[in-house]
């Protein structure tokens, strides 16, 4: 198994050195398709819809060392013009990793799906400051605090509760956040956001204050918002 360079958010391994750190990261430096971006000055136009079909996982959890990361049962995916993206993982970062007209929100929740040729789609989610989240909580109940091979706790999660009702997205094509820095992802983020309580937050922050990459140039991409959305 090739050993790659130890990464990171902060110092002399941040983002910003992330492409120096190892050849293999090298696309975080000179991709010109990278993620996140700022959402602003989107095109708006009609989008198909997103088919969502979340349904209740075991809570396999891992403190993979840049995050605390869920590994779902399977069976979840989502559909997009006709293709199937099976749900993989869900993680979460603090603060947000996108920014709304350069606003940063609390935090950010990431699901990871990957079709049968390999094509990653990440359906981004802020969770903003409000009432707790009950979806969340047998998640919160043990956050690990230190990286960890995964466990499953006990309960589950409902995957699909931790949606906006309303399902409009801002569409992309980037990249992953963390290196290698990947691209060819296809970005689906949610307009609304989801509640989580101030202790919530606060619980993972005291773990991750900070494990978010800074957004990146748009360069000559597409960014569009579904219509439906005002």
């Amino acid at each position: 198994m090739t050993s790659h360079a130890h990464w990171g958010y902060d110092a002399n391994i941040a983002p910003d050195r992330w492409g120096l750190l190892d050849p293999a990261y090298s696309v975080c430096s000179v991709g010109k398709k990278q993620s996140p971006v700022d959402l602003v000055n989107a095109e708006q136009r009609p989008l198909p819809e997103i088919e969502f079909d979340y349904k209740t996982s075991a809570i396999n959890i891992v403190n993979t060392g840049h995050s605390i990361q869920i590994n779902v049962d399977p069976g979840s995916s989502i559909a997009v013009e006709r293709v199937r993206y099976q749900l993989v993982q869900f993680h979460f970062h603090h603060r947000s990793e996108h920014t709304i007209a350069g606003q940063q929100q609390p935090m950010e929740l990431h699901f990871v799906h990957s079709n049968n040729k390999d094509e990653l789609a990440v359906v981004g989610v802020f969770l903003i400051e409000g009432q707790a989240n009950a979806a969340l909580a047998p998640v919160w109940h043990n956050l690990p605090e230190q990286p960890t091979p995964e466990k499953t706790l006990p309960g589950t999660v409902d995957l699909d509760a931790l949606l906006p009702q309303r399902r409009t997205t801002w569409r992309y094509s980037g990249s992953l956040t963390t290196p290698p820095c990947s691209e060819g992802v296809s970005w689906f983020v949610m307009t609304d956001g989801v509640e989580v309580s101030a202790e919530q937050i606060a619980k993972f922050s005291a773990i991750y204050p900070n494990n978010f990459r800074p957004v990146q140039p748009l360069n000559s991409r597409k960014l569009v918002c579904d219509s439906k959305h005002s």
